[in-house]
């Protein structure tokens, strides 16, 4: 029986692995770049067209992270997911995944996009070398007013991070990008 047990206890930590492995999905040839990198110029040309002022915000930007597609749904304990790209003169440099996780009164499910403009070059170098980075109070939301024009405010900060949250669908109300955590992945 001595014998039999090492075997199967190799096997069985030989098949979590795998199981562990394959749900990554992310196996030589994948095609999960080029997903990411369409939803993202899909989400950057919807952002530019509906919210004229990201444009020159953008051209003011030292890199800029777009995040397509977050879902977020809670009933009492909550979370939210999403994958995009991090693009510097508008090619694509890294993929991130944005992970959030909260506890509170909340019910319902929600689905928004969001950019991060990284508006100096130590904000933007702060983000790609960290190991797990998350948006600081020294972020600014940016606010578009009934015209979908961006606020004169938001063109003239000197945060060194400004988000914009759109697209937001569901029944959770507002969406904060607070507690958020970015870490570059392989799609």
């Amino acid at each position: 029986m001595s014998k039999i047990f090492p075997s199967r206890r190799a096997f069985i930590a030989g098949l979590g692995a795998t199981t562990a492995l394959s749900a990554c999905g992310n196996g030589i040839g994948s095609n999960g770049a080029s997903k990411i990198d369409a939803r993202v110029d899909s989400t950057r040309n919807f952002l530019f067209n509906k919210y004229p002022g990201t444009q020159r915000l953008a051209e003011k930007a030292s890199g800029i992270l777009f995040m397509p597609l977050i879902t977020k749904a809670g009933l009492g304990v909550g979370g939210s997911y999403g994958r995009g790209a991090l693009r510097i003169d508008n090619v694509t440099v890294d993929y991130y995944a944005a992970l959030q996780a909260n506890v509170g009164f909340q019910i319902g499910a929600q689905q928004y996009a969001h950019a991060l403009f990284f508006m100096t070059p130590e904000a933007l170098r702060s983000f790609r070398t960290s190991s797990g980075w998350s948006l600081g109070a020294d972020a600014e939301y940016a606010l578009n007013d009934n015209a979908g024009n961006l606020s004169a405010e938001t063109l003239t900060a000197l945060a060194p991070v400004i988000a914009v949250v759109f697209g937001q669908a569901g029944l959770i109300l507002g969406a904060t990008l607070e507690g958020t955590k970015y870490n570059r992945i392989i799609p």
